[in-house]
């Protein structure tokens, strides 16, 4: 093969690569952004309650925005629950979090308008925007551990069942027991698609920075 002709095929090759390194992360941002509108109607969440008196369990599912119990329209299991833990002294559950649920989905659409921006916008630190995506499942999680540690450590010492409930932490992924309660705590459908979204983000960053360092060698 003449040096000409692999010349060539050197410089396609490269103009190819190049291609793909620009236009590979946009479309990975993009699908991080449906990604994340997607999981603003699924639960981020779930806790099931299982005891002798309840069989078939209480279920809490937790939204970015609220939570529910599950499909039976037979019981209101946020507010069951709210009721058997005002025994033990703990806070009502429609109090945690509310802030963080009053501004949950502007902050998602933010986020995924912060892609949309950084997928077309190649400025040296419009990256940035990305970021809040990039980190958003750690962020529930931390904010999820921080309200169960806030209601399991201040339990009110004059509710009915004070002396045999001491404070706690409750699980947030796996077993636990409180009192005569198991607990099975689980992360859901929503915060793996959030996750999910955040693996996009950083696989695109990291290809637009390799990307970047090719062009700036050349």
């Amino acid at each position: 093969m003449s040096q000409t002709k692999l010349t060539a095929q050197q410089t396609a090759t490269t103009s190819s690569t190049r291609r793909w390194l620009t236009w590979l992360p946009p479309v990975l941002l993009i699908v991080a952004a449906v990604l994340l509108i997607a999981s603003i109607p699924l639960p981020y969440w779930g806790l099931v309650l299982e005891a002798p008196q309840y069989p078939e369990g209480l279920e809490v599912r937790v939204f970015v925005n609220e939570m529910t119990g599950d499909d039976d329209p037979q019981i209101d299991e946020v507010q069951e629950i709210t009721g058997l833990n005002h025994y033990i002294g703990m806070k009502p559950l429609a109090e945690a979090a509310t802030f963080e649920r009053s501004i949950a989905i502007p902050g998602v659409i933010a986020m995924v308008i912060a892609l949309g921006i950084v997928a077309f916008v190649r400025r040296r630190w419009v990256w940035l925007l990305a970021l809040p995506a990039a980190v958003f499942p750690l962020v529930f999680l931390g904010d999820l551990a921080y309200w169960l540690n806030d209601y399991g450590q201040n339990l009110d010492p004059y509710a009915p069942l004070s002396s045999a409930i001491h404070p706690f932490t409750p699980t947030i992924i796996g077993e636990g027991i409180i009192g005569q309660f198991k607990t099975v705590a689980y992360v859901n459908t929503g915060w793996y698609l959030a996750v999910a979204a955040a693996v996009l983000v950083i696989v695109a960053l990291l290809i637009r920075r390799v990307g970047g360092r090719a062009t700036a060698g050349e």
